[in-house]
């Protein structure tokens, strides 16, 4: 019998243990940013996300690093299409595991153990439920309490994504999906 994925053991889990995405999601984000690191709450970045206007736990944030709310509210937003059981078999594989350690470097636990599946996880949960991602997402769904995102990296990181999830997304097509579902990828 086929080893369930990590995506379906998620999913499995979530629906099992009948807990909301929320349960099992980062509640606040540290974000590091050259000699200085603020903990954030994510729902205030979720609100600068949705509304284009900063709370004002991030307001002297913003200011402190000359950041505008829009700016952020962009890069928060950013979307990267992708399909879920795709991405799930791409971060699976050998080069997958490598993106995610580069990744990993950016976006990571606070104990830094378990960063490679804490990241798999959140970028496979966040492109589940629509075939797109973006970084609030995948703060949202990031496994643990706690999440830290160094900022300095995160245009970088977003550009990877896109890198190796773009060529992937223009492939599939149901044939394609055939033959990864049968574990053919």
């Amino acid at each position: 019998m086929k080893q369930l994925s990590l995506f379906s053991l998620a999913l499995a889990g979530i629906a099992v243990l009948g807990a909301a995405p929320s349960a099992l999601a980062a509640e606040e984000v540290v974000l590091r940013y050259r000699s200085f690191s603020r903990t954030v709450a994510i729902a205030d970045l979720a609100t600068l996300a949705e509304t284009g206007e900063a709370p004002a736990g991030l307001t002297g944030l913003l200011d402190q690093v000359g950041q505008s709310p829009e700016t952020l509210q962009t890069v928060l937003n950013h979307r990267v299409i992708t399909d879920g059981v795709v991405l799930d078999k791409a971060l699976n594989s050998l080069p997958g595991e490598w993106l995610l350690d580069q990744l990993g470097q950016t976006i990571r636990p606070v104990s830094g153990e378990a960063s490679r599946q804490a990241l798999r996880s959140a970028l496979v949960l966040s492109a589940s439920d629509d075939g797109e991602l973006t970084l609030l997402e995948v703060l949202q769904t990031y496994p643990t309490e706690t999440v830290v995102l160094e900022v300095e990296q995160v245009e970088s990181v977003l550009a990877r994504i896109d890198t190796l999830l773009q060529p992937l997304s223009r492939l599939l097509g149901e044939n394609i999906l055939e033959i990864i579902l049968r574990g053919g990828f």
